[in-house]
This record gives structure tokens, C-alpha cells and sequence, in this order.
């Protein structure tokens, strides 16, 4: 059978040449050429063999292996998870650095490992460190090994060839493959490294947990096959100085992406946060410009506060600043005020801030952000001690919002009297909830000296 033949083209301009070359002399970008399959030469009926296939209905599992899931004792995580660690399934973990990766997934084997097989591969330390991190947080058994290695064959060798459970990897941006000679991190060493990885777990039905770097803005580290070939991502967000640390999962084909798993980091490690309204309250002093939302995060209903600080600009352009919320959807709010209302804004400081290291990005944080900083213009308080939710837009009128019933039932377990969010679509309006139509008439009612 005839070799299918190949050709060079400029990933850039598309110019095709006949072989390899460092520039391209069409647009001028070098190392833009890469090699490509010429599908034309192909002849399709002798190039492979006819796949076999089954009834969907004749499938069984392979192995009954495949069909458990491994707990890691922490409920939180496991809901993220969708019920558990899977066999056979590949978890990548991302995050800031010191954020508590290391820390989060020695806590995990510590637990795992009390009635399954976990090896903890470092790339980044020796065993004596990472013994060393164990100790510290009081997650020393008998039963979880160590061992440092940065060579992706021995791994994938050694996942292959012993009953193992759980595997956990940090990180894949050291590991290489020995038969590449690029430096470990490039795009071909992650992209090789993980395929092979991947390719043992599978046959093994062996967890795998990768941890991942992230970008200066904050997107993992590599390419983006690293995320596609995985079955789960999990992102690890927050202050890694303080407040509250919130694992997400951004893909995940065994579960649901909705939910969330938030810690607090303390001496002894990554702590589960069980009430995390309770917590991010706790500290609350009524005063004017503080707003309490009743937020998301995932399917779990969090109360934050939200500050606000309006002060006469001693320049000539009023600074605008936000911490745990969007500058851009700031500036929309203070422009949709200032021509709403009847608040003069266009010579005033604003600065906002999410309590707690929480981000806020759902559309419900608007009407609180906006109740918020006319609060803090006018020197006002809210009239009674209620939570506030609902999005604005921009001719001023609150819009419905998702989740109203798990919003104002964690309003009432902390024994708030009542919420301001936008009209309910169907059914009838809660007793508790008091339903605005737009921004004015919201400031107007529930803000007093």
C-alpha cells in the first residue's frame, strides 16, 4: 500500500511548502510551519480496518472495579466529584500557587488510603519534604507511600504494573517523557505525558489526580487537550493569604458541575466550612454601605456582605475600584445610577468589597451592589435587616434571578427578617420576599436615615 504522503503548511497564512523551513516567506512568522497530513493521498478503503462494534443493550462493564467510587471522607468534595473518586477516571487540580493544592490532595491520600492502595508521586519535592508536610498535618499512616519522580515511563509503568488505587501526581508540569527532548512544561511534554498517563489508568482502572499550574491570569498552565483529555478539572480559587479557598469543577463527566466545596485554611490544614454564611457574617457591623446578598455558589446558597465606600474624589477623575466583583459591571452600575436616579456620582471615589475573599460573578449580585454604594453615598441604612439580591439592568429594572426559594431559606436560618429580590414569574410571592421593579423605587423604600 502507498505511503500517505504529507505536506508543510503555515499554521499562519496557510502557504504550503514541500519541506520544513524556520520562516515562512509568504507573511514572514516563523515556526508558524508544521507538518500535515495530505488526505487526499489517503486511499480510505485500504488505509485501516473495519471497526467492531456491539448493541448498546450487550455492553457490560468490563470490570466491576469500574463501577465503584472511592470516598475521600470529605462530603464536600465528593459532591463536587459527583459522588466520589471513580475508577479508572483522570482529575486534574488547578491553582494559584500556595493555595493549598499539596495540602488539600495530602489530606485526600491521607483518608483514601485508610482502606485503599494511594501512591503519592512528587515531582517538585523529595520525599523528605513532602514527609515532612504529612507530619505537620498529622496525616502520617503506615499505609500511604511516597516516591519522587519527574520520568512520565516510570510512572505509567509502575501505575500499570502495581495494584494501586489512587495515584496522585505533583505536578504534571515536571513530568517528562524520555524519548522528548523538549524541557519539561512545554506544550509537548504535558500533552505526551498525560496521554501516557491516562493510557495506564484506564487500563489499570486506577484513579489518577493531577495537579495543574495556572497562568499569571490565571488559566491552567499548557494546552487546552490537557483539559479536554481529562474526565474531570477542578479549579481551586481564592485568597491564598486568607478568607475562604472554593474548589469548583469546571468539567466533570461523572457528575455535576454545579456543585462547590469551600475550605478555610488553619494550622492544621484545609478545614471543610460546614456554614459559610455563618462565618462570613460573623464579624458584621451595620453601617452604611454594608448590603448583605444572598449569593450562589454552584447549587449552595451563601450569604456575603457587601461594603461600600463613596467618598469626593480630590482629583480630577473618580477612582473606581472593586475587590470580589467586576470593575467593568461596577462602572455599568454607576453610570445606570447616576441616570436613573437621582444620585450625583460622577465626582465621587467608589470602592467595593466582597467580605471574606469570595468572588462574586452571578448577574443576583446587582441590586446589593447598587443598594449598596447609594447607601454609602447618602449616608443611609437598609430599613430592616434584610438580604438583597436581584440583577438590573440597564433602564433600571430588577430582573428575576434562579434559586429564590434557597436564597431566602438561608436567609431565614440566620434570622434575617426578610428579602428585597425582583417579582417571582409564576406562583405566588413569599411572604418573606418583597418584590422591587426597579432600582429607584428599591432605594426609595428600604433606605432611611
Amino acid at each position: 500500500m502507498a505511503k500517505a504522503k504529507v505536506r508543510y503548511e503555515c499554521s499562519s497564512c496557510g502557504a504550503q511548502y514541500g519541506s520544513w523551513a524556520g520562516k515562512c516567506n509568504t507573511c514572514g512568522e516563523w515556526n508558524t510551519i508544521d507538518k500535515q497530513l495530505d488526505v487526499d493521498s489517503v486511499e480510505i478503503k485500504k488505509s485501516g480496518h473495519v471497526i467492531k462494534a456491539s448493541k448498546i443493550s450487550e455492553i457490560k462493564a468490563s470490570s466491576k472495579k469500574s463501577e465503584i467510587r472511592i470516598s475521600t471522607r470529605d462530603k464536600q468534595l465528593d459532591e463536587v466529584l459527583g459522588g466520589g473518586l471513580v475508577s479508572g477516571s483522570v482529575i486534574l487540580l488547578a491553582g494559584q500557587p500556595g493555595i493549598g493544592k499539596s495540602t488539600l490532595l495530602m489530606q485526600v491520600a491521607h483518608s483514601v488510603s485508610k482502606d485503599s492502595e494511594v501512591l503519592y508521586i512528587s515531582g517538585e519535592e523529595s520525599v523528605n519534604q513532602v514527609a515532612s508536610r504529612a507530619g505537620r498535618l498529622n496525616t502520617v499512616n503506615d499505609k500511604l507511600e511516597l516516591a519522587s519522580s519527574t520520568n512520565a515511563d516510570d510512572i505509567a509503568h509502575t501505575i500499570a504494573t502495581t495494584d494501586k488505587d489512587v495515584v496522585i501526581i505533583d505536578s504534571i508540569q515536571t513530568i517528562t517523557v524520555s524519548s522528548l527532548t523538549s524541557a519539561a512544561g512545554t506544550v509537548s511534554q504535558i500533552t505526551n505525558s498525560t496521554q501516557l498517563l491516562t493510557k495506564a489508568a484506564k487500563q489499570s482502572d486506577t484513579v489518577l489526580i493531577l495537579v495543574g499550574h495556572v497562568t499569571k491570569e490565571g488559566s491552567i498552565a499548557g494546552p487546552k487537550v490537557l483539559e479536554h483529555s481529562v474526565d474531570a478539572v477542578l479549579q481551586f480559587e481564592g485568597d491564598r493569604y486568607g478568607g475562604f479557598k472554593v474548589i469548583r469543577s469546571v468539567k466533570n463527566r461523572y457528575g455535576s458541575t454545579n456543585e462547590v466545596a469551600i475550605y478555610e485554611m488553619e494550622s492544621g490544614g484545609l478545614k471543610a466550612v460546614n456554614n459559610p454564611s455563618a462565618a462570613l457574617l460573623e464579624e458584621r457591623q451595620v453601617v452604611d454601605g454594608s448590603v448583605v446578598l444572598a449569593t450562589m455558589e454552584g447549587t449552595r446558597p451563601v450569604l456575603v456582605e457587601i461594603q461600600a465606600l463613596v467618598n469626593t474624589t480630590s482629583y480630577g477623575y473618580p477612582k473606581r475600584a472593586a475587590s470580589g466583583f467586576d470593575l467593568n459591571r461596577l462602572n455599568l452600575l454607576v453610570a445606570m445610577l447616576e441616570r436613573r436616579t437621582k444620585l450625583v456620582l460622577n465626582d465621587k471615589d467608589i470602592y467595593i468589597n466582597v467580605v471574606g475573599g469570595i468572588a462574586v460573578n452571578e448577574p443576583a449580585a446587582d441590586l446589593a451592589i447598587a443598594m449598596a454604594v447609594a447607601s454609602a453615598c447618602k449616608g443611609m441604612l437598609l430599613a430592616k435587616n434584610a438580604v438583597v439580591f436581584g440583577e438590573v439592568g440597564l433602564s433600571g429594572e430588577v430582573r428575576h434571578v434562579p434559586h429564590i426559594d434557597k436564597r431566602i431559606a438561608e436567609a431565614k436560618k440566620l434570622g434575617f427578617e426578610g428579602a428585597i429580590g425582583p417579582m417571582v414569574k409564576s406562583g405566588k410571592t413569599p411572604d418573606y420576599l418583597t418584590s422591587v421593579r426597579d432600582v429607584r423605587s428599591a432605594l426609595n423604600t428600604f433606605l432611611e436615615k
